[in-house]
């Protein structure tokens, strides 16, 4: 049985309602913590992953991120509140997520 985990929802909009520029940011943070596969093709990490939901680009930042690498939680936390951006926190299964 799958354990629901807690996800951090970082969205591409400001809190006013604004679109946050550049628009690549979302990718640019979640490649940082990626790697390279034996295909040679780019795989984003568990804890950080690009998402689009319900239409909108958002960065997906897995709690266990806290514990893996506080330091990463901590720089896209903080980035985020730096420049005002809407999170919300939710609960998912793992057995629908990728």
């Amino acid at each position: 049985m799958n354990q629901p985990t807690q996800k951090l929802i970082i969205e591409g909009v400001r809190e006013d309602g604004s679109r946050f520029r550049p628009s690549d940011w979302i990718e640019r943070i979640s490649a940082t913590l990626a790697t390279f596969g034996p295909d040679h093709r780019l795989r984003y990490a568990r804890g950080v992953q690009p998402k689009v939901i319900n239409g909108q680009k958002c960065l997906v930042v897995d709690a266990m991120l806290r514990q893996e690498n506080p330091a990463a939680y901590e720089y896209v936390l903080a980035f985020a509140k730096a420049n005002q951006l809407r999170m919300n926190e939710t609960t998912v299964s793992d057995e629908g997520d990728e």
